[in-house]
């Protein structure tokens, strides 16, 4: 089995032989949303401030559940 560094030299090779631009930009894509789902997500205050109100909404019972939705859901298309 190959270990990381081994791996990492047969990628670069295989994509050095690549000469179609739309698969590279393909690649590119996908090591791209790696890098994305690597990285930290910030909140700024006003996301904070409503996530805060959805706790206390929900600590004080201030909810339906999915099921409930989808009946009054189910009640307001058949109006």
């Amino acid at each position: 089995m190959m270990n990381t560094a081994q791996l990492k030299d047969l990628v670069v090779d295989k994509i050095y032989g690549i000469n179609d631009a739309e698969y590279l930009k393909a690649i590119n894509k996908i090591l791209d949303m790696n890098r994305s789902s690597e990285s930290v997500f910030t909140v700024d205050n006003k996301r904070k401030a409503l996530i805060n109100l959805a706790k206390r909404q929900i600590a004080n019972g201030e909810y339906i559940s999915n099921e409930e939705l989808n009946r009054e859901e189910d009640e307001w298309l058949n109006e």
